[in-house]
């Protein structure tokens, strides 16, 4: 199958998970450009941030006409990662590609693990108290993983902002695409300077394909149940982690 198949069907995919999750995106773009596209640990990390920027913000779009993105709460939320996402993000280049590989097939399984336990009652809409230093503290960790392994964040984030921030589902998905794109960026910003050569003949069309499956994201997540969703995901993700993990030990 050609690269280019390849990338159009994975960003598919990634887009997908975006749209409806609020997150994944990088979980399965980084492990899809290595092991189907041959890019090398560093260069996928930094084509998934800049495929997970751009895709984000189209999701972005859409959840926040739909009024579920909570910015003010978000904004607080993803600023405490800034710093710890440059700073990560300068030392990812210093540390060993299999630790780097290890480490994220690690996140993975922590997400799909969270993602498998029965889910919690969401509070109902309405005003709820955010706790700054709470919010602080887990933005800044999602800031820290954002810059260390070019995730994005949002398949944690949506977890976070529902049990820290009493967010009701909705409005974490909607609220994690704001996270996701802050962070991403912050992270590219250290990458700028690299050394790392991309690829855009495959980068392009997974951006162009990941874009359009946001759309269709959305559109599935309005139909289809939460708990469906979420454990079909947490599957591929155990798939995920456990090949790369195989890969690094390897």
């Amino acid at each position: 199958m050609s690269a280019l198949i390849l990338a159009l069907l994975a960003g598919a995919v990634v887009g997908l998970a975006l749209g409806a999750l609020g997150g994944g995106g990088s979980v399965l773009a980084v492990p899809a450009l290595i092991y189907l596209l041959g890019f090398t640990p560093a260069a996928a990390t930094t084509a998934g941030l800049i495929i997970v920027t751009a895709t984000s913000l189209t999701a972005l779009y859409a959840h926040a006409r739909a009024g579920h993105v909570r910015w003010r709460a978000g904004a607080l939320f993803a600023a405490a990662g800034l710093v710890p996402a440059a700073v990560a993000g300068a030392a990812a280049a210093r540390l060993p590609q299999a630790l780097l590989t290890a480490a994220f097939a690690a996140v993975a399984a922590l997400a799909a693990a969270r993602m498998l336990r029965p889910a919690r009652t969401a509070p109902g809409p309405g005003p709820h108290t955010v706790r700054p230093a709470r919010a602080a503290a887990t933005g800044a960790g999602l800031g820290a993983l954002t810059g260390l392994l070019g995730v994005g964040g949002g398949f944690l984030a949506v977890p976070a902002l529902v049990t820290v921030l009493a967010f009701e589902m909705q409005a974490a998905v909607g609220t994690s695409l704001l996270v996701i794109t802050v962070n991403s960026l912050a992270s590219l910003a250290t990458r700028s300077g690299a050394a790392v050569s991309l690829d855009w003949a495959v980068i392009g069309p997974f951006i162009a394909a990941a874009v359009l499956g946001a759309w269709d994201g959305r559109r599935l997540a309005a139909k289809a149940t939460g708990p469906l969703l979420q454990r079909t995901f947490a599957i591929v993700l155990l798939t995920v982690a456990a090949l790369m993990l195989l890969d690094a030990v390897v």
